[in-house]
């Protein structure tokens, strides 16, 4: 039987990547996916869940925040939808991530990088090949001004799963194929391809959620709020391409009504008019320039 559990969901994703318990996963995931010369030895999560304070019903991105042994500051999260202002989001935490070290007497000297992890399970760089994007602040040509400040974003659907049963070895794609296949996996076929000691361990924790009565309850709870949320965000584009559609043709009637010579309707009878009823009108004009001609 599959785990059904999806890590992307992200009340799962903060319990395999920040929790106290299952430090080592963290590690592993940071060490995988940045890739820095100096491999990170420990790891700290300074945000672990507390499930009595949990709030189900707040949309907020459970994030993952933690701290290694030199200072470097992380914040990982999950987007399932690629909201509005996210760049700016992502920036905006890992400035405020950097600023939150500095107390009274201390040294810009002692800033320890600040570093932000998004796995989004969207496109946002749509003409970009490469799902993997590390930003920092540099000059055009690539002349580095600081490490202080990091964003790494991960397009999830951009990544091919591999069709053949073989073991994958690169870290980086063993955590790409771990969140976007784990939840319709049984843990042997988890096992098959990530061999791992870690996914095992990883595992482990969806198992937990799926079997914990309490751990599935606010997970399906937080399933539901991210679902109804992307409904919300469905329809209000929607509806944003209908106004669009609208005031477009909206323009065309009344460039068509002052072609044409009409006076009637006025502009403020126009504007209640629906999509359809403004379609009709745009015939008719259409029709009374043709019978001219």
């Amino acid at each position: 039987m599959s785990i059904g559990i999806d890590p992307l969901v992200d009340f799962a994703a903060k319990r395999v990547l920040g929790s106290p318990e299952h430090s080592s996963i963290t590690l592993h995931f940071l060490n995988a996916v940045l890739g820095f010369a100096d491999r990170i030895v420990d790891v700290t999560i300074l945000n672990p869940i507390n499930l009595k304070d949990f709030d189900v019903d707040k949309l907020s991105i459970l994030d993952i925040k933690a701290t290694d042994r030199v200072g470097r500051r992380y914040n990982i999260e999950v987007q399932t939808t690629r909201p509005l202002g996210l760049p700016k989001r992502l920036t905006y935490y890992a400035a405020k991530q950097l600023i939150e070290q500095l107390g009274e007497g201390d040294q810009y000297a002692d800033l320890n990088p600040s570093i932000s992890i998004c796995l989004l399970d969207s496109v946002m760089f749509r003409y970009e090949p490469g799902l993997q994007h590390a930003f920092g602040l540099r000059t055009v040509g690539g002349l580095s001004l600081t490490n202080c400040l990091q964003v790494h974003v991960f397009e999830l659907p951009k990544y091919a799963i591999p069709s053949d049963n073989q073991v994958i070895v690169d870290p980086v794609e063993q955590w790409l194929y771990f969140f976007r296949r784990a939840a319709d996996c049984t843990p042997e076929e988890l096992a098959d391809r990530l061999p791992d000691p870690v996914f095992a361990e990883a595992t482990g924790v969806l198992q937990m959620i799926a079997r914990n009565p309490e751990e599935r309850q606010h997970y399906d709870d937080r399933l539901k709020a991210e679902r109804d949320e992307w409904a919300r965000t469905e329809q209000a584009k929607i509806e944003g391409f209908a106004e669009g559609r609208r005031e477009e043709r909206l323009r065309t009637v009344k460039m068509l009504r002052d072609i044409v010579g009409e006076s009637d309707p006025s502009d403020s009878d126009l504007a209640g008019l629906s999509l359809d009823q403004l379609g009709q009108l745009e015939t008719t004009y259409q029709q009374r320039l043709r019978d001219r001609t």
